[in-house]
């Protein structure tokens, strides 16, 4: 029998949904797109359903979403998200708290669909097996939403014939059972509880029991990414829960790739939020506009920047350009300044020393340096860099200082000894006061570094331990007993020396009895070094899920074998020969200018266009080279404009200097053949299909990215290929023609998958997220090999979706890189487990080999630790469950506060 149902002369949700699905047997159901309203409609009439109510949905799922079940997870996640559940007003909680009971009892079960499989679901049908058994099925226009049951003009046609039922349940088993379709994300379903009971709380209801998930369960990094991991909740919550009591200070030396720039701007937030005083951020110059962007797509947290003569604020708005005198009015409770304010020692660092501080982050720390190594002592005002002066200077005027670098030993322990040495000052929960045995560098690291003993007499063992004495700890009662008994409260951490004779027998004896362990586990630098590398994360088991804490990421390396170094042709082998002549020559003659002397093999090594180039604007005039770089320049790379700018006003080319560069471009031009680098990129982009993955390739240097767009673009005109560089220089490069285009717009595109191909300059190997991507190609190996790893970190990093990246490091063969390469080899591996990332120190290497001195290379390479100079026993990380919280702070209150002015 056929019934025939319209909205206009009927009330659907009455007279045929309801009615039907009472007390029925089972429900199966193609919707449109899931949404949380169809309780709205059916609640009770669903909930007496004695079986199953199994519901197909449609999903804008991408084909490269459902490539993996994680990837499918997080999208479906974000899908939902996206949807903005809990901005819906609270009488529709109800139906979150009955949709949540019927999805974790089982009763409910959902599956979606990508889109891609065959476009939109319009075809909306159902099977109701009633309560006697019989079955009916319908088809019409309605969706499974609150708008389609009862405000929108629908039809929907009954038919109980065993045709017509087998014919729909054939459509849903087809649907339900499709390989793509995908379960409903338990994300997605702990959310839905979540909301079911959420309300707002304002600042002051928050102060009085401060939770971070209270300020972030809502923040963008939750609602539109992939959400947080358990060590990068875990540092914030330990941040914050030190700096209610007695200011934190830490540094947070997590490997590339980690998210320390996340967890650091979090803590910062909280602490605003917080304290009534300001806080401060110093990032090097190339970082400062990444500190904003993360902190705004990420927390929707406002802050401004310091440009150099005004502040700009979240929204692009620039205040009261005053130049120096305005530094003191940031209009934002959290202000954000380069480093090289500081490193200049001018005015900027005298405004900032007269005030106070919340807290004060500092990214990039390992710049903070002593001049001299061989001075073992404590540093003095002499030997310490501008940077490493004012954050001595700083410490004493903020209640929290945060210290991030994932290099905190460059070469020599004394480096980390100085980063706790900063933090210490004014604060003596880190070494104590004065007449602190920590206070030794030589004593101290000579225990640390294991190359002494740890002290065995009772008395001296006391003398360390209690200054500073360890703050109470939850998983050693030990400390606790001995503040106990000598009723030291939680914020004093130096005890008197004779108050041993106060401590009972059997507290006396675990003093003498546990010296290894407080050394090992309770020294300075174990509590205040907060240190994970990703293999650390990738192979550590948590309890409570018993899931890694990260999801490992492989990387397969393609490039690195002697063999696979890229020949040259003669003809370039003896222009290369020609530039090596022209560099030795000018090394000769240039006392100082120590980056002009490699600058043409610099950039020969990454193409010859580029040293092409870079020859014919050294022969035209020095003056050009200003912009040869790319425009992203940090504080380090000044001294090498500095020392373009003296040659060119007080030196020329000599007459022998001009004939080689002059030698040098002849030899290229004598032969138009391309460069085999190009045919090595186009194998691996379209031969091994690393383009079907998603591939950022990466140079030095502009020159070389333009010139690869324009040889890409010929072979592949139908690909939008992206350019990420500095300044004005980013955008879309699409059957030849160029369109300019913004970064951020740029990173949107790679995101939703519309990009799948970047060129990028060393301006995308910092803040710039691409887990979409899947393969990365070097197309040069950095002089500094920091940028290496900054470059690998941004695939294989938090949310990459594949379980393995693919990554292929060109070099030519016998050039400065291969014979580095070559020095390298034996010791790089164990260089970079020794730091979590190669030492910046190593640049130094490539400049002595391309200057013919390979014995002093060895040297600078020998100089490096055979092992890591601290044995780190590894924070503590627990699983901290902020996804279920349903307590909100109330967001325009949260935003207005950190609006607030210096």
């Amino acid at each position: 029998m056929m019934n025939r149902f319209s909205s206009r002369l009927h009330k659907l949700d009455v007279s045929f949904l309801n009615n039907r699905l009472q007390n029925a047997k089972s429900y199966d159901r193609i919707a449109g797109y899931f949404s949380s309203s169809l309780l709205e409609v059916a609640g009770e009439a669903v909930s007496s359903v004695t079986g199953k109510v199994r519901i197909v949905c449609n999903s804008d799922l991408d084909e490269r979403d459902v490539a993996t079940a994680k990837a499918a997870e997080m999208a479906i996640r974000r899908e939902w998200c996206g949807k903005e559940p809990e901005k819906l007003p609270e009488l529709a909680y109800p139906r979150f708290k009955k949709l949540f009971d019927l999805l974790v009892s089982g009763k409910l079960e959902v599956r979606v669909l990508p889109s891609h499989v065959h476009g939109l679901i319009h075809g909306k049908a159902g099977v109701i097996t009633k309560e006697n058994g019989t079955k009916t099925s319908f088809m019409g226009s309605s969706n499974e939403t609150y708008a389609a049951w009862k405000m929108n003009y629908e039809l929907v046609w009954e038919d109980d014939c065993e045709d017509a039922i087998e014919w729909v349940q054939n459509e849903f088993d087809y649907l339900w059972r499709h390989q793509d379709a995908q379960k409903l994300s338990e994300a997605v379903i702990s959310d839905i509880g979540r909301i079911a009971s959420r309300y707002e709380i304002n600042v002051d209801k928050w102060k009085e029991n401060p939770q971070p998930e209270n300020t972030f369960v809502e923040s963008p990094v939750y609602r539109k990414e992939a959400g947080l991991w358990a060590h990068q909740k875990y540092f914030v919550q330990k941040a914050f829960e030190v700096h209610k009591k007695w200011g934190a200070r830490f540094v947070l030396a997590d490997q590339v790739g980690l998210g320390k720039t996340i967890q650091l701007a979090m803590a910062a937030q909280l602490m605003a939020l917080y304290g009534n005083k300001p806080v401060l951020i110093l990032a090097p110059k190339t970082l400062i506009w990444q500190w904003q962007d993360e902190m705004l797509s990420l927390l929707d947290m406002p802050s401004a920047v310091w440009n150099g003569r005004q502040w700009v604020d979240e929204n692009g708005v620039e205040h009261a350009a005053n130049g120096i005198k305005n530094l003191k009015n940031c209009p934002r409770k959290v202000g954000i300044l380069s480093q090289g304010l500081i490193t200049s020692g001018g005015e900027a660092a005298v405004m900032l020393r007269s005030m106070e501080f919340e807290c004060v982050v500092v990214d990039e720390a390992h710049r903070a340096r002593r001049k001299r190594f061989t001075d073992r002592q404590r540093t003095t005002a002499g030997n310490r860099n501008n940077l490493m002066q004012f954050i001595y200077d700083i410490s004493t005027k903020t209640r929290s200082l945060l210290l991030a670098t994932a290099t905190p030993v460059q070469i020599d322990p004394i480096e980390a000894y100085d980063m706790l040495d900063m933090l210490g000052v004014g604060s003596e929960q880190v070494y104590g006061n004065a007449w602190s045995r920590w206070a030794n560098p030589t004593r101290t690291l000579e225990i640390v570094v294991e190359k002494q003993n740890v002290p065995e007499d009772e008395l001296e063992v006391w003398d360390w331990m209690r200054n500073p004495f360890p703050p109470e700890d939850g998983n050693e009662i030990f400390f606790e007993q001995v503040r106990t008994r000598l009723d030291i409260n939680e914020h004093r951490f130096v005890i008197p020396g004779d108050q041993i004779e106060k401590l009972t027998p059997p507290i006396r004896r675990k003093i003498k009895n546990n010296t290894t362990d407080f050394f090992n586990k309770h020294n300075p630098f174990i509590r205040h070094i907060i240190r994970r590398t990703r293999q650390y994360l990738e192979n550590e088991t948590d309890p409570s899920t018993n899931e890694k804490y990260l999801k490992p990421v492989v990387v397969e390396l393609f490039g690195e074998k002697d063999n696979e170094a890229i020949a040259l042709p003669g003809y370039l082998r003896d222009a290369y020969t020609t530039a090596e002549e022209f560099s030795n020559l000018l090394a000769r003659r240039l006392q100082s200018a120590g980056f002009l002397k490699t600058m043409l093999l610099r950039r020969l090594g990454s193409s010859i266009e580029a040293g092409r180039i870079t020859a014919e604007k050294m022969l035209s005039s020095w003056e050009q080279i200003d912009s040869e770089e790319d425009d992203d320049q940090d504080e380090e790379n000044e001294e090498k404009k500095s020392d373009i700018t003296a040659v060119s006003q007080s030196k020329t080319l000599t007459a022998k200097e001009k004939q080689l560069l002059q030698q040098f471009i002849d030899e290229l031009e004598e032969h138009g053949e391309k460069d085999p680098k190009y045919g090595f990129l186009r194998q691996y982009l379209i031969g091994k299909k690393w383009l079907e993955m998603g591939c950022i390739v990466f140079s030095q240097y502009y020159d070389t990215i333009r010139w690869v767009a324009n040889q890409l673009t010929v072979d592949l005109p139908e690909e939008p290929i992206a350019i990420y560089a500095g300044g004005t220089k980013s955008g879309i490069m699409l059957n030849g023609t160029f369109k300019p285009m913004l970064k951020d717009d740029i990173k949107a595109k790679v995101k939703s998958g519309e990009l799948r191909l970047v060129l990028g300059t060393d301006s995308a190997s910092e803040g710039l997220n691409l887990q979409r991507l899947g393969t990365l190609i070097n197309l040069d190996l950095p002089w500094n090999p920091t940028k290496l790893e900054q470059r690998k970190g941004r695939i294989q990093r938090i949310g990459q979706i594949r379980d393995t990246v693919f990554i292929y490091n060109m070099r030519y063969r016998d050039s400065v890189e291969d014979r580095v390469h070559q020095l390298l080899s034996d010791r790089l591996k164990n260089i970079e487990s020794l730091f979590g990332q190669i030492p910046d120190v190593l640049e130094d290497v490539w400049v002595e080999v391309a200057l013919g001195d390979r014995e002093k290379a060895k040297q600078i390479i020998n100089n490096v630790p055979e092992r890591h100079p601290f044995e780190i026993k590894y924070d503590k990380i627990e699983n901290i469950n902020w996804e279920s919280c349903s307590v909100v702070l109330n967001a325009i209150e949260r935003k207005n506060v950190l609006k607030e002015v210096w």
